[in-house]
């Protein structure tokens, strides 16, 4: 048995998706985002229930991850847009994954490889990360469009502001967005499949859905915006098993530089989690433990592989062998844990590392 584990619900995932799917309805495509091992739940077991479950095309950040994708058998369509303009695309291009083109250097490098290729042109639109800057537009569109052996497939952007939906920039990107494809249109590339949206446009701004969506977060049924609920399943509980008991005294303290002591008598209980396992050392008096339907507050430092939580007077005989949940089902949610911690969802359920084993649900027959 593994004593720290993330479980992930499958059936939550395929729920998460249909629910996208039915949101952008028939007239556009849902691409599933699956980097960072499909933000850290797994993307062999994961991919093939967005697959199953209506996502119409796959996106990752690398290529290396689009290859894996491949291989574990994904059929959909599979993008990838970070990479390097030295590198040998050579495997990706074989395994038919098409390739963002965030720069005039990389149209270039692409050319150079004179191999057949789909691309996906991604322009800056406010964003100031990646994407063709406007003043370079044109140049772009011109070397894509009159290379023989490139298809362009259409045009991406990323916003800066979805998760403030009232946002001004919003508008400002969704406009320069629109600029760029009535301009690559313009000079002859068809540009069929376009997106922007991410997981909070998809749920709230259809004016920017174009042909596809690209949505991360929500397939995982973390909401993207603070305040608001849609009908989204958490799939990840992080959770250990209590191996220790022990009494503490009143004015005792516990764990390094004995920041925490106790105020009364009570018990402690240690959890094998620690910043080795992706459980961050400034999480110290954020986090709170569910164990058997009772939250409990963990004090003193987080250590590399363990942390200890207060009891109190342990009226609900927590024991060795009980289970903790660090976040998910039974304990709080990586929302409350991100919000308490200052940070968002996203990182919270990329962080388990380390010792942490993966486990699935099985998957209820409908």
């Amino acid at each position: 048995m593994s004593l720290l584990t993330t479980r992930i619900d499958l059936d939550a995932i395929a729920h998460n998706v249909a629910y996208l799917k039915d949101k952008v309805g028939p007239g556009t495509r849902l691409m599933c985002v699956v980097k960072a091992d499909a933000y850290g739940h797994g993307i062999e077991k994961v991919a093939p229930v967005m697959e199953a479950a209506g996502a119409d095309a796959f996106g990752v950040a690398t290529t290396a991850e689009a290859v894996h994708l491949r291989q574990v058998g994904v059929n959909q369509p599979i993008a990838a847009w970070i990479w390097d303009p030295s590198d040998d695309l050579s495997e990706a291009l074989a395994h038919g994954i098409t390739v963002g083109v965030p720069s005039l250097e990389h149209a270039r490098a692409l050319i150079g490889q004179e191999t057949p290729a789909s691309v996906i042109i991604g322009v800056e639109t406010g964003m100031h990360r990646s994407g063709i800057q406007r003043a370079d537009w044109p140049e772009a569109f011109n070397l894509l469009r009159d290379c023989p052996f490139l298809e362009v497939t259409g045009l991406m952007s990323h916003f800066a502001c979805a998760d403030t939906p009232d946002h001004p920039h919003n508008d400002y990107q969704e406009q320069q967005f629109r600029d760029a494809l009535e301009q690559a249109r313009s000079m002859g590339l068809e540009c069929p499949v376009n997106h922007l949206a991410n997981s909070p446009a998809t749920l709230t701004r259809p004016s920017a859905y174009f042909e596809q969506v690209r949505v991360g977060l929500a397939c995982y049924g973390l909401e993207p915006i603070e305040g608001l609920e849609h009908d989204l399943r958490p799939a990840m509980t992080w959770a250990a098993t209590v191996i220790n008991v022990k009494p503490i005294e009143q004015g005792e303290a516990t764990c390094y530089g004995l920041t925490w002591s106790a105020s009364e008598p009570g018990y402690l209980a240690t959890v094998p989690a620690g910043y080795a396992d992706g459980l961050p050392r400034n999480f110290q008096d954020k986090l709170e433990v569910g164990i058997n339907g009772h939250l409990y507050p963990q004090v003193g430092r987080v250590c590399m592989d363990q942390v200890v939580v207060d009891l109190g007077p342990n009226l609900h005989g927590v024991a060795i062998g009980d289970e903790a949940v660090l976040f998910g089902t039974g304990g709080r949610s990586a929302t409350d844990l991100a919000n308490t911690a200052g940070t968002i969802n996203y990182e919270v359920v990329c962080r388990p590392t380390g010792r942490t084993q993966r486990t699935y649900l099985p998957r209820q027959e409908a």
